[in-house]
């Protein structure tokens, strides 16, 4: 029952850190915080079929494949605050994505481990660290795409 509590925490409470940001800031760095969504359910399904971990607490029918508190919730807002805070200098972006993905990677999902939502399998806690902050460079790049989009018009 706690970890249900804490997956829906992870999905919905986010999500209200959003009243604090304009909505051309919302504007602004949605596109981005929903390529992250996808990419971040591609990673999952990845996931699922390499059996890099299992998870075994999820929320909606379809949570053995994909967390969604973690890919639609704290991981999309957390894109989204880091690129409201970052994007304007591409150091300290990522310097700020290996903080957050190592807090994650030997932090947060240990404890989701003890938990039991999830557990590692055929990845360990460096290799998924490695994924994750790839992924930040993937989609900094988008971003300045869409951004350069935006801008013409």
């Amino acid at each position: 029952m706690t970890a249900k509590i804490i997956l829906f925490i992870f999905l919905i409470l986010p999500w209200f850190t959003l009243f604090f940001a304009s909505s051309t800031t919302i504007k602004r760095f949605m596109p981005v915080t929903i390529f992250t969504c996808f990419l971040m359910t591609i990673i999952f399904q990845i996931a699922y079929i390499y059996n890099w971990w299992v998870i075994e607490e999820y929320i909606v029918p379809w949570g053995y494949m994909t967390d969604v508190s973690f890919a639609y919730g704290i991981f999309a807002v957390g894109t989204f605050w880091i690129f409201r805070l970052t994007s304007h200098n591409f150091l300290w972006y990522t310097v700020v994505n290996l903080i957050m993905d190592i807090v994650m990677s030997f932090i947060i999902l240990p404890l989701l481990s003890l938990l039991g939502v999830a557990k590692y399998k055929n990845i360990t806690f460096w290799q998924y660290a490695l994924v994750i902050y790839g992924l930040s460079f993937v989609i900094y790049f988008y971003h300045k795409w869409q951004k350069k989009i935006f801008s013409t018009d």
